[in-house]
């Protein structure tokens, strides 16, 4: 019976994926449909468009060559006007100054006849009909101005869509996810030396497989991208995978989208619990900051409703239940008296994880480290066997130290301005770096008998964490090498603090 339920658990989950997987293309189908209609009418706005353009550069070219058929014609006509009418001129001038001579001829007187044929002599040099050019200025040919547009034709013929880069290819194999950078590679089907350009795009999402339609984020976009591959650096991976596309571009097209590819990114993420830290520490996601007045004014505001209409003066030294916060995430009770206590929201139950830690520069004392959910509520990080940290005071004088169940271990090193951890909890090992340099600090190792949560002490100062970060490839490097060489919780044992 056992079994068959168990079979059938793994039916109805395999049935659930498939249907799952079955929606999500029917989402990306109805959104493909969506686009070719859209996109569709798009490109046909852009035809009119681009025709309209060919339409009225012709329209322009046409009239301006109009334009120079006509200024052509008007040039020749007024050139030969000219000439005619000054022919025309010189033609009658001449033909009164041939009747004159003819009628010369017959003067019977000789004196009367020289001086008549001294006249014509006179007229005939001074006629503008020696003087004209009978040769026509221009001449009627327009043959310059004549057109062939056959070549022009047969462009037009040869107008057609424009060449759109294939589709690239995105190599898995070659694909690094490391040190909180992903490294996309990716190739051209077939060689295409057209190609200008590459469109990276990527999004985070926390489903595995083909990317969905309807996912809760949208890609982000890396244009002008020259080469086959990019690397994506100092990221913050807060959700299990990322989706990566990318497309290839001419000069003057966009092509099509590759498959897209997901790659895993996980990693610890984390925020700070403030339904159960001190009253004294000021707590917001990732920050917490202390806070001397904490809890006073809610105090002072409950207490001011709980004695509204009473005489007398309350005892200053009561102090309201309700007048702390309700738990939020929590479960537990609020660190309280000298524990200036504040946990993550998130257990550690398996795994290598990596967090890193930067303090105020003014911060008199503060610790990091890890322990389980049984800390007491008035518990300090270091002092039990439930919780391992490192401790930085600034006051009074100045001491590094790593700290478990009570016990004190001087660290002889410089207090970095970033502290790095990693806790492997499989491996029983909790390591502290310098962020920076990746210098190892110390180094616990243990056995962890139930899920740790990060822990953080602060007192006259404050505290700012970085989480969705993979453990650092050096940190990964050093803990090969280090296999337990290093000072462990076996050695605080022997020093009181």
């Amino acid at each position: 019976m056992d079994s068959q339920k168990e079979a059938l658990q793994r039916i109805i989950s395999t049935l659930a994926n498939k249907n799952d997987e079955i929606q999500n293309f029917i989402d990306t189908l109805n959104q493909t449909l969506k686009g070719v209609q859209e996109n569709s009418s798009n490109i046909l706005s852009e035809l009119d468009e681009e025709f309209d353009s060919l339409y009225s550069i012709l329209d322009e070219v046409k009239e301006s060559m109009i334009n120079s058929i006509k200024q052509e014609q008007a040039r020749k006509s007024q050139e030969l006007q000219s000439q005619l009418s000054q022919c025309n001129n010189a033609l009658e001038n001449s033909e009164e100054l041939l009747e004159f001579a003819t009628r010369s001829l017959d003067i019977k007187e000789p004196e009367e006849f020289s001086k008549a044929a001294r006249q014509i002599k006179d007229r005939v040099t001074m006629a503008s009909a020696f003087r004209l050019s009978l040769k026509p200025k221009v001449s009627d040919n327009m043959t310059h101005l004549m057109v062939d547009f056959s070549q022009e034709r047969q462009m037009l013929q040869t107008l057609k869509f424009l060449p759109v880069p294939k589709a690239p290819e995105i190599d898995p194999v070659e694909c690094l996810v490391a040190d909180n950078s992903v490294t996309v590679a990716w190739r051209m089907p077939e060689e295409d030396n057209k190609i200008d350009h590459f469109i990276l795009e990527h999004r985070k999402t926390n489903f595995d497989g083909l990317p969905r339609v309807k996912d809760e984020r949208c890609w982000e976009t890396i244009d002008n991208i020259k080469g086959t591959e990019y690397t994506l650096s100092g990221l913050k991976f807060d959700s299990k995978y990322m989706n990566f596309r990318v497309r290839a571009c001419n000069k003057a097209v966009a092509g099509e989208y590759s498959d897209p590819v997901t790659l895993e990114t996980r990693a610890l993420n984390f925020s700070l619990d403030n339904s159960s830290s001190h009253l004294n520490l000021r707590v917001e996601d990732t920050c917490v900051e202390w806070d001397p007045t904490g809890g006073k004014g809610q105090e002072n505001k409950m207490k001011g409703k709980e004695n509204k209409g009473r005489s007398g003066t309350p005892s200053p030294k009561r102090t309201s239940i309700g007048s702390r916060p309700p738990a939020v995430r929590g479960s537990r009770d609020r660190f309280t008296g000298e524990s200036y206590t504040v946990l993550g929201d998130t257990a550690i139950e398996s795994g290598q994880h990596y967090w890193e830690v930067k303090a105020q520069k003014d911060c008199k004392s503060y610790s990091v480290g890890v322990a389980y959910k049984t800390l007491g509520k008035f518990d300090q990080l270091g002092k039990t066997n439930t919780s391992w940290c490192i401790h930085v005071n600034n006051w009074l004088q100045n001491t590094f130290a790593a700290k478990h169940n009570n016990k004190v271990k001087a660290l002889d090193v410089a207090v970095p301005e970033r502290i790095g951890v990693f806790c492997d909890f499989d491996g029983g090992q909790l390591s502290f770096y310098d962020a920076s340099s990746k210098q190892l600090l110390y180094s616990f190792k243990t056995k962890f008998t139930q899920p740790v949560l990060p822990g953080f002490m602060v007192w006259c100062g404050g505290l700012s964490l970085n989480t969705g970060m993979q453990v650092p490839s050096a940190v990964r490097t050093l803990q090969k090498s280090e296999n337990g060489m290093t000072g462990s919780a076996s050695s605080l044992n022997n020093v009181t603090q």
